[in-house]
This record gives structure tokens, sequence and C-alpha cells, in this order.
């Protein structure tokens, strides 16, 4: 008799835990995903991606990208450049000047292949659109 009651009182046990959980009684401690944390987390991650880290994946040399834009640009001068990833792609940027011309040129070379990406030229009123963008996205 001891048996039998032992037997029913642990099936009772798992048929309550079971149907605790089946019913949706079960209450659980993870939070699902929201719209903010998900954008705060992407943001946090760009901002986790360091220049050594990008450095480290490029496959080109840096002085072979600016030889690389330099020779788009006859007779132009470096004005500024950076390494970035920019729609998805690990590109170096540089700003070129050219004597005699107003804005920059600037040229993206893919940090993986070498190949030219894109070629824009910037007015001035381009380049302070542009910055302050830049200002803004650092923030």
């Amino acid at each position: 008799m001891f048996r039998v009651l032992a037997l029913a009182v642990a099936l009772a046990a798992t048929t309550g835990v079971a149907g605790a959980q089946a019913t949706g009684t079960y209450k659980s401690t993870v939070k699902p995903a929201t719209k903010t944390s998900t954008a705060k987390h992407r943001t946090a991650m760009k901002k986790a991606e360091s220049q050594a880290a990008l450095q480290r994946e490029a496959k080109i040399p840096e002085a072979t990208a600016r030889a690389t834009a330099l020779a788009e640009v006859p007779n132009g001068t470096v004005k500024s450049s950076e390494l970035e990833r920019e729609k998805g792609k690990l590109i170096y940027s540089y700003d070129i000047s050219v004597p005699g011309k107003t804005g920059v040129e600037e040229i993206a070379v893919n940090a993986i292949d070498g190949t030219i990406v894109s070629r824009e030229h910037e007015t001035p009123k381009m380049e302070k659109k542009e910055a302050a963008k830049e200002a803004k996205k650092a923030k």
C-alpha cells in the first residue's frame, strides 16, 4: 500500500509540473527583445568596432590604398583619410584636394581587395553638411 501511495504522489507531482508548463502558468524570466533595446545594442556594437579591429580586418595596407586613391586624382593632395565600414563594406575613405578646384574628391578604396568603390566630388557646402552629420552621429 505504501508503494502505491508513493507512486501516486510522484505521478501527481510530475503531472502538476507538466500541466503548469503546458497551460502557461509557468512564468518565464526572459524578457522579449524590444525594438529600442535592439537598436541600442546595434549602436553599442558599432561604437565597439575600434580602429584597431578594423585595421586587423583590412587586407590592403593603408599606404597601398592611398597610392590607389592618389592615382585616381592627378596632382591631388590627401586632405583627410579614415578607415571605416560603409554600407557593410570596409573601406579607406580619402578626401583629396586638387589645386585650382573647390571642394574635394572623395575616393573610397575597398580595404579587402584594393579596388575603387566610389569617386565623388564634394563641394564645400556638401563637406560642411557631411561634417555636421558625422558630429551628430558621434554624440
